[in-house]
């Protein structure tokens, strides 16, 4: 068959998260409100965060591009999947999966860099505390961080023109609420080889080293906390990162989830839920626990209110 018989589709088809109207109509009020409720949760941890001087440090840095970016990787699926609950439609046009599979990636590999760079900050804050203000200088945040963005566009980027090399037949049905790339592959008519060989070696030299440095910082800050002597010196050490490393737990565990659940040849309903974890709940998650755990940002979120910054009053 020819390419251009094979790439004539101008959209896809969004099976979602159920096709029962009932349902339907639930799931557009839960996750309107759900979305609402990260958007509106990431913006006061950015809001906080610039209002409060104290608060102007290397891991409060990180935490608002990281809140940033959560407000992103939300907007990337989950409007377009309430849009298509609201009309009773599946379409989404072939651009614009394009766009979203870019998007994806990025804010999800966005995600991955930041959490990396706060690990290593509280590594440094926590294992060699002396040496912490010289290294972790607001050049190298800055550099972290822009680096962080500069990846991940790159791997983004190649996702993306990988798959719209694809061609593409008269299945054009994703069982997904939104442009997965395993379920776009296994729509394709061509080789996807390249495709499969890619995803595979950026998610080893791209997840996995970093990773692995996540898991040696970590280990190194347990023993550091291990050896301090007294209880209550260990506890207010371990509480500096709790936060983080809950995070870091919530968003690699169902990160990890989505991998093994599209292993699969079959697309199931339990690889969506794992995709609801990571691309919707973990993001919604991440400023609640900073928030709740955290008693420098709950300081900052009652200072911020209690000094009317979010609606000052007219002279």
């Amino acid at each position: 068959m020819g390419r251009g018989n094979q790439t004539g589709v101008s959209e896809f088809l969004l099976l979602g998260l159920s096709d029962q109207v009932e349902q339907q109509q639930l799931l557009f009020a839960l996750f309107l409100w759900i979305y609402l409720l990260g958007v509106l949760g990431s913006l006061l941890i950015i809001l906080a965060i610039g209002s409060d001087p104290h608060l102007h440090t290397p891991m409060y840095f990180f935490l608002t591009n990281l809140s940033l970016a959560d407000v992103c990787f939300l907007s990337t699926t989950v409007p377009k999947m309430l849009a298509n609950l609201q009309t009773n439609s599946k379409s989404i046009t072939y651009t614009g999966c394009l766009v979203q599979i870019y998007f994806f990636f990025l804010f999800g590999n966005l995600d991955h860099f930041l959490l990396i760079g706060m690990a290593y900050d509280r590594y440094m804050a926590i294992c060699h505390p002396l040496h912490y203000t010289t290294i972790m200088s607001p050049c190298l945040c800055a550099l972290v961080v822009a680096g962080s963005w500069l990846v991940s566009s790159l791997l983004a980027l190649t996702h993306t023109l990988l798959v719209a090399r694809l061609s593409f037949c008269s299945n054009r049905e994703i069982l997904h609420f939104f442009c997965e790339l395993y379920q776009i592959l296994k729509l394709s008519c061509s080789s996807t080889l390249i495709n499969e060989v890619a995803v595979f070696v950026l998610a080893v030299v791209i997840g996995l080293a970093p990773f692995t440095g996540l898991l040696f910082s970590y280990t190194r800050i347990i023993f550091t906390i291990l050896r301090i002597p007294s209880t209550g010196g260990r506890w207010k050490t371990f509480s500096t990162c709790g936060s983080h490393l809950s995070m870091v737990s919530l968003f690699y565990s169902t990160g990890f989830g989505v991998c093994f659940s599209f292993m699969s040849t079959q697309a199931t309903r339990q690889g969506l839920i794992a995709s609801v974890m990571y691309s919707v709940v973990t993001p919604i998650l991440n400023p609640f626990i900073y928030s709740l755990r955290n008693k420098d940002m709950k300081r900052a979120l009652r200072n911020m209110f209690s000094r009317k910054i979010l609606f000052p009053q007219g002279p």
